[in-house]
């Protein structure tokens, strides 16, 4: 048809982005509000076969239409008893204290609740888990039953993350969530056992939390059957496809129906998770309620310039002097963390480590003590930058500056959550420049170095020589014959561990050994004279000291008459 054009859905977007944010209504409500596929948008498509005049005519009414009828006022579209949830998931809510929706869950919610593909992204803290298991519990409840056959409870609903920690933060709350209800739920990682996991599946589950790892390996076994889920949630996405998770995800998703609901949520957007939001995702629709990699207002950002050397003295005067009661203090290695976890533990500090090296039941341990107050200085690799919901945390505190500058944003966003105050501290060291100017680009801000002065360890200088002491000739083979500062005698030493022994009830000292005067004479050189220097023959009459004489044995002999 000449002179017809296709239109993509994006300049509807943009209409609604203008008016939605004049009246605090985001994007996804005005097409649900005014049905925009009724007039040729068809879900977020394109608007077919549309002359030019056509079209203009019906972006005025569209935009009339959200100046004039948009009168929801801010509090009743951010408000949970607006939402219309079923009385199980409402009462949840309120037990949980949840009155005023975030943004991505005032955005989400309603068109997660029409059955639509969404691509949400928000801030790290802002809510995303309950942006997508409050909608998907509620249209699983028409699946609910009280039956005990496993038949009746197929796995409905996947939701994939890419980190134990985080999986089963979220299965905890999604626990929370169907806790009225019949609908059961469950999660699956590894480093754990795979039967109890197995026997639990095979119960039945609507829910199921994974890792993609774990789950491949349930698949391959045949313990669980995905050829009934509705909904998959792909959360922390940029994260999994980071750490190699893209074939896993590719394999999962070969399992699933091809009709289903896909929703992808992450903190960040990158060229990678577009790409993979195009293939598994139909015509979904894009939610974002803050500038793409934009940090919480509520987080105080300060990046000091300290040498490598004086980094650890750094993070101990500032912990001291800011009187932190507890943070995050991340590390680019595992080696480093468990280190920096043990220094920090010698000096006093209530500390554990988190890395991938530690088995599963010692990272939930470690996890569970900082959540409770146990552990003052959580000492972690990236496995805890994502996702991790633990409350009024002060700070965090970048030993090491991440690589990749997204993990920056997710590294900090452990603090300042849910609107609350934070404080993010990063150590910068010579070879870290090029490093915070990939952060600067990320930010898109200026990144100012501050001075912090370090007062210097004299416990470690006692412990340890200076490396740039000067001593003449003389005075360093003297000191190298004298034992070092803070080292005792070898044979003083016994006698400080006996003086502190005798203290002990009951204790009785062992018998000192005396020592052999042979070994305290000094060295003398012999001088070999010729006559012993030169080798004596052997006597072939005389027997080696070696060889034993042999013992005279009586015989008895066969006489031959």
């Amino acid at each position: 048809m000449e002179g017809s054009r296709c239109f993509p859905s994006h300049f509807l977007q943009m209409g609604g982005h203008f008016f939605g944010q004049a009246r605090g209504v985001g994007v996804a409500h005005l097409q649900q509000r005014f049905n925009v596929g009724r007039f040729g948008a068809l879900g977020g498509g394109c608007v077919v076969c549309m002359r030019t005049k056509g079209f203009i005519l019906f972006c005025l009414r569209t935009f009339w239409l959200a100046a004039h009828n948009a009168t929801i006022s801010a509090d009743m579209t951010t408000s949970f008893s607006n939402l219309q949830l079923a009385p199980a998931l409402a009462r949840a809510v309120a037990e949980m204290g949840y009155e005023t929706m975030t943004p991505i869950q005032a955005q989400a919610i309603p068109v997660v609740l029409t059955g639509q593909d969404v691509m949400g992204a928000a801030q790290t803290g802002t809510g995303k888990t309950a942006a997508f298991s409050l909608p998907l519990l509620q249209r699983l409840l028409k699946h609910e039953n009280s039956s005990t056959s496993p038949a009746r409870h197929p796995v409905r609903a996947l939701v994939l993350l890419p980190t134990r920690e985080l999986a089963d933060q979220v299965a905890q709350q999604i626990k929370q969530y169907a806790v009225h209800t019949n609908l059961r739920s469950m999660v699956v990682f590894g480093g754990m056992d795979m039967k109890p996991q197995t026997l639990e599946l095979k119960k039945g589950v609507e829910v199921l939390v994974a890792t993609p790892g774990r789950l491949l390996d349930h698949i391959e076994a045949k313990n669980v059957v995905l050829n009934q889920v509705e909904y998959v949630v792909l959360d922390e996405a940029d994260r999994m496809l980071d750490i190699g998770f893209l074939p896993d995800l590719q394999r999962i998703l070969s399992h699933l129906p091809k009709t289903r609901t896909t929703l992808l949520f992450s903190a960040t957007f990158s060229t990678e998770i577009k790409r993979l939001a195009g293939s598994y995702l139909q015509n979904p629709v894009t939610i974002e309620v803050a500038r793409p990699n934009e940090t919480a207002a509520t987080i105080t950002q300060q990046f000091y310039s300290v040498s490598v050397d004086d980094k650890y003295n750094a993070l101990r005067h500032l912990i001291k002097s800011n009187g932190m009661k507890q943070a995050f203090v991340f590390c680019n290695s595992k080696l480093g963390c468990a280190r920096l976890a043990r220094s920090l533990e010698r000096d006093g500090f209530r500390t554990s480590a988190l890395h991938g090296d530690k088995s599963q039941d010692e990272r939930l341990k470690a996890l569970e003590g900082f959540k409770q107050g146990e552990v003052d200085l959580l000492v972690c690799t990236d496995v805890a930058a994502r996702g991790l919901d633990i409350k009024d945390v002060p700070a965090v505190f970048n030993f090491d500056i991440p690589f990749n500058a997204e993990d920056y944003v997710h590294r900090i966003g452990r603090t300042g959550r849910a609107g609350a105050l934070g404080q993010a501290i990063s150590f910068v060291s010579g070879s870290d420049q090029r490093l915070v100017a990939d952060i600067e680009k990320l930010l898109k801000t200026k990144i100012t170095l501050e001075n912090v002065t370090v007062e210097p360890d004299r416990s470690r200088e006692r412990r340890e020589p200076r490396a740039d002491s000067r001593e003449s000739p003389g005075e360093r083979s003297d000191a190298s014959s004298r034992p070092r500062e803070g080292f005792a005698p070898r044979d003083a030493r016994p006698r400080e561990q006996d003086s502190r022994r005798s203290r002990e009830v009951g204790y009785v000292p062992a018998p000192r050994i005396k020592n052999d005067p042979f070994f305290d004479k000094p060295y003398e050189a012999t001088v070999r004279s010729a006559e012993t220097a030169a080798p004596a023959a052997p006597d072939p009459l005389r027997k080696s000291a070696n060889i034993k004489s042999k013992r005279v044995m009586a015989a008895l002999f066969k006489s031959t008459t």
